[in-house]
């Protein structure tokens, strides 16, 4: 019988690298763990008997699913990470050690790791401007749309006016 298994779990396909993923956000994220990797019981479509087919992880406190499932589905911006952080040292820390680790720039403090899983590193100067409404946000909001990595001093800069 399974021990401890959350009622809601977020499951990530992937194509073969479920465990390397996994093992990446544990090493990179507080709160974050492997908890579990299983093996395929036997031969099936996405791989041999023996083969790493699932693995347990956490990240940031969130209980995840990494499945081996083959090439067939890949990730997309229709589901991301949204991580908060606390000041530009963090938000440096998190967006250097996906887009260094084979990952991808994009607009907006948005980047993809290097298995294509879309992340959202958000300051919290960021939300804080958006929530304070009004022309505040407005200023905000437009300096965030010509950043890749959110940069904290130039978000506060605009908020300000």
């Amino acid at each position: 019988m399974a021990k401890n298994i959350a009622k809601n779990t977020i499951c990530l396909w992937y194509d073969k690298d479920a465990e390397a993923a996994a093992r990446f956000y544990a090493e990179t994220f507080p709160d974050s763990a492997v908890s579990a990797v299983h093996h395929a019981p036997s031969d099936n479509p996405s791989g041999k008997k023996g083969d790493v087919l699932t693995v347990d992880f956490t990240v940031v406190g969130i209980p995840c699913l990494g499945l081996n499932g083959g090439p067939v589905f890949k990730h997309n911006e229709a589901f991301s990470f949204q991580i908060a952080t606390d000041d530009q040292e963090e938000t440096d820390r998190y967006w250097n050690a996906i887009v260094g680790n084979g990952g991808k720039e994009s607009d907006c403090g948005w980047c993809k790791d290097r298995w294509g899983v879309s992340w959202q590193i958000t300051p919290r100067a960021l939300t804080d401007a958006m929530a304070a409404g009004g022309a505040e946000a407005k200023r905000a909001f437009d300096a965030m749309m010509k950043m890749q990595k959110i940069d904290v001093a130039a978000i506060e800069a605009a908020r300000r006016g």
